[in-house]
Order: structure tokens, then C-alpha cells, then sequence
């Protein structure tokens, strides 16, 4: 905000970091145009630019303190760059502090008596709201795929929370603020920690200010530059850099793509002929990203809100996007009370826009293209999806002869008819032969039913073809009609049930809920949905669904197949038609396996795959909706489906996290830490600690038990925490990213349960805000550390310091460079019985005589950047208010804290054992040798139904243990505890070893993480003690039990 006040621009204190491509300034930004494929990222100040200057707040204030026009900017300039200012805005004094210092510097520098403590209160009281066209164009920015950044130079508090933004946070990637960095604009450090998060280059984004200094400081940069004058003139800049419009956002839609552009002035005749607007008004057409036939648009006219649908140019297949049929059949069948948007026109002439089209208008409602529905609670989703199979039986219901519609299509033989007319569409756009398609156009002929009902039918029936009310399950209009004729209903029917079958992963285009917990979900069964359809409909149910599964299956592969042509000759509707051909195959190998299918379905496709793992992982477990056993009523969560709705969704949102952010992220930052010296997080990791703490995905771990009053944690118990412990361990960095890594987790705990107010202060805060990391040690390298009352580390007491000696290694954690404390286990009395000789210490790792020696390297793995080391403690000197509990407490706190880290790091495990599972499930259903692929040959067939032995084993004896932790303690549980933490490692040894087997050579490299799980995995079967002394503890508690008491 400094140098808003010299060039009277308000920047905003609060930073998001991403790189940008500089443009220099405004003169040569103008004459060197930015190519659009050049630049990535767009990087916005924020005052100034994003929203109006400060000093009209400024003069407000004056106003009412009575004193000069000016004096704020005034005094802040004078100050200088050591002012309470730009000290503020650089996070080096707090927001409480800043008044009073402020107040001084007016005394002393413009001798001024005013009191400005409440400035700051009374700025952010009257901040002004964001230019909405500057946000219209964040979002214009955002639509073509690009990133966004801003920085800001707002404050804090001394709690640590932060001034509010006057902007939404979520339309923005990055977000650097001065006062959390320790600099701000024209630093050079903060252009290059933007570019960091940002990920790319200086000539990668374009950076928009309003103050000369900034522009030039982003120039030294390379950074391209846009100075901003007034919001028109930076727009119009804007967009000449990067030749797409920035203004005009509609969700869903893009800018118009390259061929795809339409004849503005024809169509405004066209339009005003229909009584629409007049030749004066502007035009804006978007493009909408949804769909890959037809194109359709989206225009602002006259005041109106219109959707275009059109042809494709070029040639096309025969009877192939009919849109004069989309609009013959919606407006005979809103006749008939079938939601359908208000069709205003149809146009067969092509000279108008160069091929047939209509015009509707834009229906404003929900459209749901992620089929479980996320955010809604359980009853939302099961009214959702009640009221898409009322409208589609109120599509078959419809009399086609009463509106109009008898010779929209030939009546019987519907399948028939359409397998022959999708085989001739699959061959005439065939570009590599696919040879389940070959299968199916074989296999369905024969298969067809006999006889069958003719009905209007839609052809594209999905949830996502439907735009529901913006607040309740009622459908306003189906959409994309292309496919619709006169058939077999029972097609649409099976077509709805797609997701059913379809993973949410498994294809770019159509996703679904295999394998979820959809009873959680609120999402009807299979079962229960076709049984709404039937009763609704009055009908039996049918026999052979199955068929019609295929089926729909076979005609989406021979369509994507046509969108693959037509990509290829530059005639797609969507920018993502070139990786369709891929696509068609997979979507046809799943309709034959449909197919392949010895038994059918009765009435409800009763197909759906079913995994009886308590896996929490990537899927819960299918259940059925009528089984009290499926809620896990009167026992433990076994799967996620048992626990409470809160905990259930933080699961949903861990799982997305991972999925979105998290995996993408894993190779990059494996090479990072393998291939360079670094003993510094890789930036994409304060990226990614950011977007978990604002999902509220963050220091889950803290039990309960260790925080009765929830002033630290998520409030969780052990259960709970370990069904989502699992998931974070399917990738090695992914714990750090929601503050739930050892031994961070271990040593926040202890100090939540044992530490005093001060400790908790000066320690556990700054830990809990992911502001620093931490160490333990405990492990010497001259003893036998397995037996914890071996440690010769010293504490001695010397008045009112505590002086420790002595030698640690595999202190993990210790290389990080924000490790700034560890927990120190000594002993301090001797003579003391020998579980009472030790004590635990709070030792700062910059306190005088702390060595980190060298690091260790765990089977060549350094495990950065927190890494093990070997550390030396000297003669080092501490307050005696360092110990923790108290003399002699050591050996107690090392049990207590050793019960839930064995939970987390067995959970991790299990994680980890789940991730390799499928990457060699992966592997050998796509690897061949000797003629059949891996997945074939029996040894393998083995290996797989082994690790899923094991691996249930192993967790449902670890989330036994948790339970028994969190309704018995911990000290009933020993004997659990032990026999998971001797169980869980070996069993990921074997499932990590089988899976690097199957992977081969593949496997001991960085291209894949089954190396590193490997030593991950073996040194577990020492940390936290090894087997043995495990297997001894089960083995006396076993004994004891047979002994007479």
C-alpha cells in the first residue's frame, strides 16, 4: 500500500504469488502484443486495479479526526520506508500495534496530535467493493485456462488473522500478502514468490498495476506489465495481450474458438427479425465448454439472454446433428408440458452463420455434471434424482400422434434399427480398427428384443442434460435433443443408469459413482431407481437391462469415435475432441464387457461392481440400502459409510483434494527432492498447505481425548481420524500438506496434553499454524534405543537452566529448515526407579550448542526437505521451564504419545499398501508377455488376491485398535496397538514388494513410488520400536492372561 500512496493507488495487503508474463510498459506492450498461447497466468494488484483507490476512505477519515486533507498519505510518505506503514503492510507489526506507532509518527514527523488507532478499523469498515468489470474479467481469464494472482498489501492481526479481502478469494490461484511474506510491491522478492506458486516463467504472465515503481519493479523482472490508468483502458490493453475478450463471463462458457466464430452483423438481422433487439445493440456470443456435437452458444442481445445451437461446418456424417430436429421435437413436446427451454427460432439458411441453426432462450437453473452430486446433503441428491426420472417418464408418456410427432421416427425394432445406423456411423469414421466395437456390432443384432414399445425417446438421457431450479429438484429443461426419435424407452432408461457402472475417474467425459457409498450418499440404488421408472410408468420390469447397457455403450463409442474424425479434420465442437479417440475404446471395451456377461439383469442391472473391502481409501464400501449391517449400527467404523455425516464429508473432501490436487503434484515433487540438493520445501507445497487449511482439511489428527475443549484440533477420535489417516498415506508428501505429519503430529499432541500455557503458546500455536516444524529425539546411536530406558542423553539442572548432553540421530525432521524446536528425552535422575529416570525438554534448534552432524539417508532416500539427522547437543543451556509435565515424566509421555502415532502411521500404511495395489492392478492389466497380458498368468492372479487378503486384514485390525483406544484406552489397547504396528509394516512390505514385481524394472525408479513406499515401509519395522519387542509385549500379555491371577 506504500506505493499506492506516492502515485495514489490503494494496493491491498495481502499476497498471492504467480508468475506472469511481463509486458513491459504500456508503450511496449502495445507494439509487442503477447501471443494468447504464450501467456498462462494473469497477475492483478488490487488497489487500483481490482478495486477503487483508497483515498477517498482516506479523506473520509480526515473528515472526521478534523485534520488536513492528505495527512494520511502525508505522513506514510514521510515516514519512509522504515514507517509503521510499510512495517504494517510487511507483516513486521501487528495491526494493534500499528496505531499507536502511527499516532507517534504524526506527533513527530508532521506534528500532528491525532489519534489513529482506529484507522485501520475504519478502513476496513469502508472499503469499497471490487470494479465489476475488472472481476468479470478475472473470470473471463479463469474460463480460457488460465491462472490468476493477486497481490496485496493488507495486514494482521496479532491472533494471526488477517485484514479481510473486499474480493472472493476463490477466483484467484494464488494469493500473496505482503504481511505474511515480509514484502510487497516493488520488492523483487515478491514478483519472484508469485512466479514460484505460480509455476511458471517471468514471460508467462502479464502483470496489471496502477503504480509506475511496481511496473518497473515487475520489468526488472521480465515480467510483461500493464499500467493501469482507468478500468476501459486496462481492459482494452487486456485484451489486446491476450486476443480473447475479457469481458462478457458466463459460467460455463469460453471465449469462441479459432473456426468456430460466428457472423456477428448476420445474426443481429436475423435476431431483430424476430423481434429481438435492434442493429444499434452490442453483441456478446460465448462459446459454451459443455458438449462435443453441436456448437452452442451463448448471446447477450437486446437485453436478452439467448442460446444458439447450431450445425458444425464442414462435412458431416448422414443424418448426423439434425438440430431442425431438436427443434421439431421440443416445440411439439412443450406443447405437451415437457420442460423445454422457450424456442424463439429456426434457421436453414446458411448464408446466414454458414449452417442451420435455432435460438432459444437461456434458461437460468443448476446443471449437474457431476453425477454424485457434491455439497448436497443425502436427502437433496435421492429428490434429484427423483424428480430426473419423473421427467423422463413424462418424455415416454407423451401421445406422439396427439402432438405431432408420428412421423418423427419408424415405429418397432428400435435397437435394431439403431445398432445397424451407429455401425454404418462408427465405419464411415473408423480411423484404427477396435475390436470390442467389432464384437458388439456382432453380438447386438443377435441380442436385440423381439418387440418393443415406441415412445419419443431422447437419445442422451443424463443428469447432466438437465437444468434444474436453482433451489429445489424441479427440472425446468432437457437439453441436447440431437439424438431423440421415435423408439425403445427402455434405451433412456439404461442410459441414465450409466454412472452406475463408470467410476468418477475413469473417463474425462462421463463420470459416475462406482464403488461409492451411495446409500450414504442419499443417491437411490440401482434397484430403487428403475423401480421408480417402472411404478411411475405402470410396467413390469424388464429381464434384460443388461442389453440396453451394452448398447448404450456401443452408440457413445461410435460417437466419440465421429467427434475423433472430425477433430482430426478440424471440424470438432470442443477443444478436447482429439483425445476422444482414445476414449471410444475404452468406452467400448466396457460395453463388451457388459455384454460378455454370462447372467443379465432382472429389471435393475443388478451389475454393478461390489467390493466387500473396508478399504477408506478410494471408494467406500457399496451397501445395501435395506442392511442394518451396512450402517455398522452397534459396533465400530469399519468403512467410512459408519461414521458421522461431518466426518464422512471431510473424507469426500480429503479424497477430491487428493484427486485434484495432490496426486498431479507427487511426480513433480519426488524429482524435485531426488535429482537436487534441496533442504527447502518445494514451493507447490505452501501452495498446497494453503488450499487445505482454506478447505478446512487441516490438523485433523489431534484426538479428542488430547483436546476435550476442540481448541486445537478437528475434534475427532482415533477412529475417525484413522479412516482419513489412510487416505494421506497414498502419497509420502501428502500429510505435510494437511499438518498431519510425524513428527509434527506426535510432538503437537504432547504438548497439547502435557504442555503448559507458555509452552503451548510459544510452541504449539506456531505449530498448529503450519508456521514452523519440529523434531524428536530420542534414538542414540550408541545404545540400543528399542528399550528406551537404555538413553544416555544427560539433563542436568543448574539453577533456574537445564544443561543437556548428549549424541541423537534418526531425529526426524531435524533437516527441515523451519524445524525450529525439538523434544529432547534425557535422563535427569539416575537413581530414580528405571521408568522414572527420564524427562522430556523443549530445546530450540538455534539455541547454542545444537549440531546437526549430517543427515541420514534411509536405503539412499533422504526424505526431504525434513529429512533424519544425527544431531549433537553440547553443553546446551535451556530454561528449566522447558521440561515438559515435569522431572522424571519422560517415560509416560513417551508411551502417551506413541499410542495415536502408531494408529497414523499403520493407517498410512494400509494407504500406501491400497495405492500400490492399483498401480500393479493397473500395470498387468496393461502389460502382455508371451502372448497374454500380466493379468492373465495365475502367478500374478495370486499376488493380487493375496494383498487383498492382507490388506483387509491389516485394517480391520487396525481400526479395531483405534476403537478400543477410544473407548477403552489406551492402555487396554497395548496389546492391539503392538500387534498392528507388527502387522501393518510387513504387510505393506509384501503388497509393495508383489506390486514392484509386477512392475519390473519400472519399479526402482522415481517414475514410479513403489521404491520409495518399499523403504518407507521396512524402516517402520523398526521406528516406534521393532518387531521383536512388539512380539514380545503380545506374547507376555497373552501368557498373562493364561496364568492363574
Amino acid at each position: 500500500m506504500q506505493s499506492l500512496l506516492r502515485s495514489g493507488v490503494g494496493h491491498r495487503w495481502c499476497h498471492a504469488v504467480q508468475w506472469k508474463t511481463m509486458l513491459g510498459s504500456r508503450h511496449r506492450q502495445l507494439s509487442q502484443p503477447t501471443v494468447r498461447h504464450k501467456t498462462r497466468a494473469v497477475i492483478f494488484d488490487l488497489g487500483g486495479v481490482l478495486v477503487p483507490k483508497p483515498y477517498p476512505i482516506f479523506a473520509d477519515y480526515e473528515r472526521m479526526k478534523g485534520v488536513p486533507i492528505g495527512t494520511v498519505k502525508d505522513l506514510i510518505v514521510a515516514a519512509g520506508k522504515t514507517g509503521s506503514f510499510r512495517r504494517l503492510e510487511r507483516g513486521r507489526i501487528s495491526a494493534e500495534r500499528f496505531g499507536q506507532a502511527f499516532t507517534k509518527e504524526g506527533k513527530e514527523i508532521l506534528g500532528i496530535d491525532c489519534d489513529f488507532s482506529d484507522f485501520l478499523g475504519f478502513f476496513e469498515s469502508h472499503i469499497s467493493e471490487p470494479f465489476p468489470e475488472m472481476i468479470d474479467a478475472v473470470q473471463c481469464v479463469r474460463s480460457e485456462g488460465l491462472k490468476t494472482a493477486v497481490l496485496s498489501n493488507f495486514w494482521r492481526y496479532e491472533d494471526q488473522q488477517l485484514s479481510p479481502l473486499p474480493i472472493n478469494r476463490n477466483l484467484f490461484d494464488v494469493i500473496i500478502e505482503s504481511c505474511c511474506v515480509g514484502y510487497a510491491k516493488p520488492d523483487p522478492e515478491i514478483y519472484t514468490l508469485c512466479l514460484e506458486n505460480l509455476r511458471l516463467k517471468p514471460d508467462e504472465v502479464i502483470f496489471l498495476d496502477d503504480l509506475k515503481d511496481n511496473i518497473e519493479g515487475a520489468k526488472e523482472m521480465g515480467i510483461p506489465a500493464i499500467e493501469v490508468h482507468n478500468t476501459q483502458q486496462a481492459l482494452d490493453d487486456l485484451y489486446r495481450c491476450l486476443q480473447f475478450p475479457v469481458q462478457g463471463y458466463q459460467p460455463g462458457t469460453t471465449s469462441v474458438r479459432k473456426g468456430m466464430q460466428l457472423n456477428e452483423d448476420n445474426l443481429k438481422t436475423y435476431l431483430t427479425s424476430l423481434g429481438v433487439g435492434s442493429s444499434q445493440d452490442h453483441i456478446t456470443i460465448r462459446e459454451f465448454k459443455h458438449g462435443q456435437s453441436n456448437p452452442t452458444y451463448f448471446v447477450k442481445f437486446g437485453g436478452r439472454d439467448l442460446v444458439l445451437r447450431k450445425k458444425p461446418p464442414g462435412k458431416l456424417l448422414p443424418m448426423a446433428h439434425m438440430v431442425e430436429r431438436e427443434y421439431e421435437v421440443m416445440k411439439a413436446l412443450g406443447q405437451d408440458g415437457v420442460p423445454v427451454p422457450p424456442l424463439l427460432g429456426l434457421c436453414q439458411d446458411d448464408s446466414v452463420i454458414g449452417t442451420p441453426f435455432y435460438v432459444m432462450e437461456y434458461v437460468a437453473g443448476r446443471v449437474f455434471e457431476d453425477p454424485t452430486l457434491p455439497g448436497m446433503e443425502a436427502s437433496e441428491r435421492r429428490d434429484i434424482y427423483k424428480a430426473m426420472v419423473d421427467v423422463l417418464c413424462k418424455i415416454h408418456d407423451v401421445d406422439v400422434a396427439q402432438v405431432g410427432l408420428d412421423n418423427y421416427g419408424k415405429h418397432g425394432q428400435y435397437v435394431a434399427r439403431q445398432v445397424k445406423t451407429w455401425s454404418k456411423q462408427y465405419i464411415a469414421s473408423k480411423t484404427h480398427e477396435i475390436e470390442s466395437m467389432n464384437k458388439l456390432m456382432e453380438w447386438l443384432p443377435q441380442h436385440a428384443p423381439k418387440s418393443d414399445d415406441t415412445t419419443v425417446v431422447h437419445g442422451d438421457f443424463r443428469l447432466d442434460n438437465l437444468i434444474f431450479h436453482p433451489e429445489k429438484p424441479e427440472v425446468l429443461a432437457i437439453l441436447d435433443w440431437e439424438l431423440s426419435t421415435l423408439g425403445d424407452p427402455f434405451s433412456d432408461l439404461a442410459y441414465s443408469c450409466l454412472p452406475y457402472f463408470m467410476s468418477s475417474g475413469e473417463s474425462p467425459l462421463f463420470k459416475g459413482f462406482k464403488g461409492l457409498d451411495i446409500d450414504a450418499l442419499g443417491i437411490p440404488a440401482l434397484e430403487d431407481l428403475t423401480a421408480l421408472y417402472y411404478e411411475k410408468r405402470g410396467l413390469k420390469p424388464i429381464d434384460n437391462l443388461q442389453f440396453y447397457m451394452a448398447f448404450s455403450y456401443f452408440r457413445i463409442a461410435a460417437i466419440l469415435q465421429g467427434v475423433y474424425k472430425r477433430s482430426l479434420q478440424g471440424q470438432s465442437a470442443s477443444g478436447k475432441a482429439k483425445s476422444m479417440g482414445a476414449l471410444a475404446e475404452q468406452i467400448s471395451d466396457l460395453g463388451w464387457s457388459l455384454a460378455s456377461q454370462a447372467q443379465g439383469l432382472k429389471g435393475s442391472g443388478n451389475m454393478s461392481s461390489r467390493s466387500f473391502s473396508t478399504m477408506a481409501a478410494h471408494h467406500s464400501v457399496p451397501v445395501r440400502h435395506y442392511s442394518q449391517a451396512a450402517r455398522q449400527s452397534g459396533g465400530f467404523a469399519y468403512t467410512p459409510s459408519g461414521l458421522s455425516e461431518r466426518v464422512q464429508e471431510l473424507h469426500g473432501k480429503l479424497l477430491d483434494f487428493m484427486d485434484k490436487h495432490v496426486y498431479p503434484a507427487e511426480q513433480e515433487m519426488e524429482e524435485y527432492y531426488l535429482h537436487a540438493n534441496h533442504w527447502k520445501s518445494h514451493p507447490l507445497m505452501e501452495d498446497l498447505k494453503s488450499k487445505a487449511k482454506s478447505e478446512g482439511l487441516w490438523n485433523l489428527f489431534l484426538p479428542v481425548e488430547s483436546d476435550p475443549g476442540l481448541k486445537y484440533g478437528a475434534g475427532l477420535t482415533n477412529l475417525e481420524y484413522a479412516h482419513l489417516c489412510e487416505i494421506m498415506g497414498r502419497c509420502l508428501y501428502a500429510p505435510e500438506i494437511f499438518n498431519c505429519s510425524a513428527p509434527d503430529t506426535g510432538n503437537m499432541e504432547v504438548l497439547a496434553r502435557y504442555g503448559t500455557e507458555e509452552q503451548k503458546d510459544q510452541w504449539l500455536k506456531p505449530l498448529l499454524a503450519g508456521e514452523i516444524r519440529s523434531c524428536f529425539g530420542m534414538t542414540e546411536p550408541h545404545v540400543a534405543s528399542s528399550d528406551a530406558t537404555n538413553i544416555s542423553a544427560q539433563i542436568d539442572i543448574d539453577g533456574d537452566e537445564l544443561v543437556l548432553n548428549g549424541r541423537k540421530w534418526w531425529t526426524s525432521g531435524a533437516m527441515n529448515p523451519h524445524c525450529k524446536v525439538c523434544i529432547f528425552m534425557g535422563k535427569s535422575d539416575t537413581s530414580a526407579s528405571r521408568h522414572q529416570q527420564q524427562s522430556m525438554v523443549l530445546v530450540p534448534m538455534e539455541a547454542a550448542g545444537v549440531t546437526i552432524v549430517r543427515p541420514l539417508s534411509v536405503f539412499g532416500f533422504y526424505d526431504r526437505p525434513e529429512g533424519h539427522a544425527e544431531v549433537a547437543f553440547d553443553n546446551v543451556r535451556v530454561p528449566a521451564g522447558n521440561m515438559i509435565l515435569g522431572a522424571g515424566r519422560g517415560f509416560e509421555i513417551a508411551q502417551g504419545r506413541l499410542g495415536p502415532g502408531r494408529i497414523h502411521h499403520c493407517m498410512r500404511l494400509v494407504g500406501m499398501a491400497e495405492r500400490s495395489l492399483e498401480l500393479m492392478i493397473h500395470r498387468v492389466l496393461n502389460r502382455v508377455a508371451f502372448g497374454k497380458t500380466l493379468a492373465e498368468q495365475g502367478v500374478i492372479q495370486e499376488d493380487i488376491a493375496e494383498s487383498r487378503i492382507e490388506i483387509e486384514q491389516a485394517r480391520l485390525l487396525t481400526l479395531k485398535a483405534a476403537h478400543l483406544m477410544d473407548t477403552v484406552g489406551n492402555k487396554r489397547a497395548a496389546a492391539e496397538i503392538a500387534m498392528i504396528k507388527v502387522v501393518a509394516p510387513n504387510m505393506a512390505l509384501r503388497v509393495v514388494d508383489r506390486a514392484m514385481q509386477a512392475h519390473g524394472g519400472a519399479s526402482v525408479c522415481s517414475d514410479f513410488p513403489l521404491s520409495h513406499f518399499y523403504a518407507g515401509a521396512r524402516s517402520l519395522r523398526l521406528a516406534d520400536g521393532p518387531d521383536e519387542v512388539h512380539r514380545q509385549a503380545i506374547a507376555r500379555m497373552e501368557l498373562k492372561k493364561a496364568r492363574p491371577t
